[in-house]
């Protein structure tokens, strides 16, 4: 395995990066699944389509779809520790435009629909990219450690 790909899978964090991996990738899945299938009191694809091209992110179907994949195979991704780091960067990214498109006119706290509950995910996700994927992961198993 080369260098460069052998970077990407390396991890030398201990047990704690794996907890919160694996809870913030659970959170994850279960927020992509209401977008994608309108499980667990999500609208779906159709509403949730509708939702974000009223906030002026257009074609609302399309984002819902690549919002909502991204959550749940990025979560995905987490939970298992399978490319945790490229997963956390995609997540990072999503929750960026999340927080300043939706939540940050709101205030800080989530009773008004603010970026607090984005903020402390968004703090997971960072930590799983510079940190890696943890002790318990395909990934560590991945680069043969």
């Amino acid at each position: 395995m080369n260098a460069q790909i052998k970077s990407l899978f390396s991890t030398r964090a201990g047990y704690g990066i794996t907890i919160l991996r694996i809870l913030v990738g659970i959170i994850f899945m279960a927020h992509g699944s209401q977008k994608l299938f309108g499980m667990f009191g999500g609208y779906g694809l159709e509403g949730t389509g509708q939702y974000m091209a009223s906030l002026g992110l257009n074609p609302g179907y399309l984002m819902a779809l690549l919002s909502g994949s991204a959550e749940f195979f990025g979560g995905l991704a987490l939970f298992l520790g399978l490319l945790a780091r490229p997963a956390a960067l995609v997540l990072i990214v999503m929750l960026v435009v999340a927080i300043l498109s939706v939540h940050i006119h709101n205030g800080l706290f989530m009773a008004n629909n603010g970026y607090e509950f984005g903020l402390a995910l968004l703090g997971g996700a960072i930590a799983v990219l510079v940190e890696g994927a943890g002790r318990i992961s395909l990934d560590r198993l991945i680069a043969g450690k």
